[in-house]
């Protein structure tokens, strides 16, 4: 059984499969795939940690009773998670247009 040339097209999900081998080569660890990605998109780790820094800080804070500190804090979480979230989303983009 043949298949036709305009077939053929319907299946470039193959040739992916095949890009997808030829980059793995193997199983990664932990940290060889942490330092690939962080190579990749460098603002998004970054924006991830102040995130987490600005709450643990703030949490902290407000434990302790220091309210302003704390309410900086959080302000300072939600202008992290926004940069965290348009990182990604330009990193998205600019892996798009790249292939």
């Amino acid at each position: 059984m043949s298949v036709p040339n305009e077939n053929l097209s319907e299946l470039d999900w193959v040739k992916l499969r095949e890009d997808m081998d030829n980059v793995a080569r193997g199983p990664e660890t932990f940290m060889q795939k942490f330092n690939r990605k962080f190579k990749e998109d460098p603002l998004v780790p970054i924006g991830c940690f102040l995130t987490t820094a600005a709450l643990s800080y703030g949490l902290y804070c407000f434990q302790t009773g220091n309210r302003q500190m704390s309410q900086y804090m959080m302000r300072a979480r939600v202008a992290a998670q926004t940069f965290t979230i348009i990182a990604f989303v330009l990193g998205m983009g600019a892996a798009a247009n790249k292939k």
